[in-house]
């Protein structure tokens, strides 16, 4: 038995996010699983860093399986991607310890949304960007990710009101990059609710709105309440781009 990590990526526009559910195959999971399963003979599990939302796209998803094959590294690489579809590609395949676990094992993570602030669309990049023609003032955004950096009870940046184990997380950074009409935000943290990245950016963009002050942000994490943060964003802006061990 030996256990194989890979780095995945993938255009998840078409697909219901990463984990495969029961009323539906069209999953990255479920593809995944679908392949690897055929190629092994059995039935076998493919375990991912993270559930990206439906929508969510992904540079540097982390997976791993465990099974036997007299296969290479590059064989299995190369077997996969002759039969997954096009937006999704296996980059490396890689022999690991037994112990490791893509979930698990995971120290921090970077995601990227991407907002496009202009009322002319980037016809050919629109399904990774999220289009906002509001004005916005950038300076509080930043101030608004300051804010929301450290150490944190983000319950209120949950979209699931019912998740029972800590929402405690920390993010370590929260970049802020403009290009034109092209605005990045880059969160690096130890981990993410479910929302929480797009909630997040949402509440940043409302600080960009005058919507919200950056300053009530203290308040927002006290109330532990949903509606008290920002909006969350549409998930095709949103890219996982790195994951750390």
């Amino acid at each position: 038995m030996k256990n194989y990590k890979l780095i995945i990526s993938y255009d998840g526009t078409n697909y219901n996010g990463w984990q495969k559910q029961g009323n539906t195959r069209n999953t990255i999971q479920g593809i995944f699983e679908n392949i690897i399963s055929k190629m092994l003979g059995k039935e076998t599990e493919v375990m991912g860093s993270g559930r990206t939302d439906a929508g969510t796209h992904a540079s540097g998803q982390v997976a791993n399986f465990k099974g036997e094959t007299s296969l290479t590294e590059e064989e299995i690489k190369e077997y996969i991607n002759t039969y997954l579809p096009n937006d999704i590609a296996v980059l490396s395949v890689e022999e690991v310890d037994m112990r490791f676990h893509s979930r698990l094992n995971a120290k921090r993570k970077t995601y990227e949304y991407v907002i496009w602030n202009s009322s002319v669309s980037d016809v050919f990049r629109q399904r990774f960007m999220f289009k906002c023609t509001s004005k916005l003032d950038i300076e509080n955004m930043r101030k608004a990710a300051e804010e929301l950096k450290g150490e944190h009870d983000f319950k209120a940046f949950c979209s699931n009101k019912r998740y029972k184990k800590s929402t405690v997380r920390n993010v370590y950074s929260i970049d802020i990059e403009q290009n034109g009409s092209e605005i990045k935000l880059v969160f690096t943290g130890n981990g993410f609710l479910y929302n929480m990245v797009r909630i997040m950016a949402g509440t940043i963009i409302n600080c960009g709105e005058g919507k919200i002050k950056a300053e009530d942000i203290c308040g927002i994490f006290e109330s532990k309440t949903r509606e008290n943060a920002g909006v969350t964003l549409p998930a095709c802006g949103l890219t996982l781009k790195n994951v750390e061990y």
